[in-house]
């Protein structure tokens, strides 16, 4: 058997504002360039299975950065710090895009990177996703797992979250995969078909999937939602995704 390695480690980049912030970087011990996928984590934080995520991205061959968008609620857990965000009403948006695109300028320093970086969100990480795909520079493909808020009513907008993504469709700067389950509630199916039609009517490059018997979170292994005919699938089709763009 050929042999393989990774390495990973807790790096420090400049996120909003030039803050400097932690992120966990996961990368295989292989010459030659490979391509870069920022991994946005879930409401739950950033947390093992995030991390799990980010090595079988390098497993695959790519250099995978996972900000911690968390960083600076600075308790002690990702669970007291998801507590504190959900607190304060969610995460700000501009924070967000900030710390994501100090990820992909990071990982566009590496001299081993291709010159191609992914984005890849669950949960709120996936409306995240799709917002960075609207706003970001250097983004060359993304992917949505079950975002919920992409579209969003007007009473649902706040200061922390002025804008409802599916307004920046006109602005998808590159492909979109989206991931959903039919039994979830936040994307319903009725969100999704919304964001696809705001999709063809700007006509952007996109798929969407939507698996029977599951609901959000279904990637997640660790949670009673995870369903494995539509994780298995979904990897599958993430793979599939970032070979076709981004190789």
């Amino acid at each position: 058997m050929a042999y393989e390695s990774l390495f990973a480690e807790t790096v420090l980049i400049r996120g909003h504002l030039r803050d400097q912030i932690d992120a966990y970087l996961a990368r295989p011990l292989r010459v030659g360039p490979q391509p870069g996928v920022v991994v946005i984590h879930h409401m739950p934080g950033w947390d093992g299975p995030t991390k799990e995520i980010a090595r079988r991205f390098a497993h695959h061959g790519y250099v995978a950065i996972s900000p911690n968008l968390h960083f600076r609620e600075g308790k002690a857990t990702p669970e007291e710090n998801s507590a504190s965000i959900r607190a304060a009403g969610g995460m700000p948006d501009d924070r967000t895009l900030g710390d994501v695109q100090g990820a992909i300028d990071h990982l566009r320093t590496l001299p081993y990177l291709n010159g191609k970086v992914g984005i890849i969100g669950y949960c709120s990480g996936g409306r995240q996703a799709y917002l960075a795909a609207g706003s970001l520079r250097g983004v060359d493909a993304a992917i949505d797992c079950y975002g919920g808020g992409v579209v969003a009513k007007p009473e649902e907008l706040t200061p922390r979250q002025p804008v409802a993504p599916i307004e920046l469709t006109k602005d998808l700067q590159c492909p979109l995969l989206g991931l959903f389950g039919v039994e979830d509630a936040r994307p319903s199916p009725e969100d999704v078909a919304k964001t696809e039609e705001a999709l063809k009517k700007f006509g952007k490059t996109y798929e969407f999937h939507t698996y029977d018997n599951a609901g959000h979170a279904f990637f997640a292994v660790d949670r009673p939602q995870y369903r494995v005919h539509a994780a298995v699938d979904g990897w599958k089709k993430v793979f599939a995704w970032f070979e076709k763009h981004l190789q």
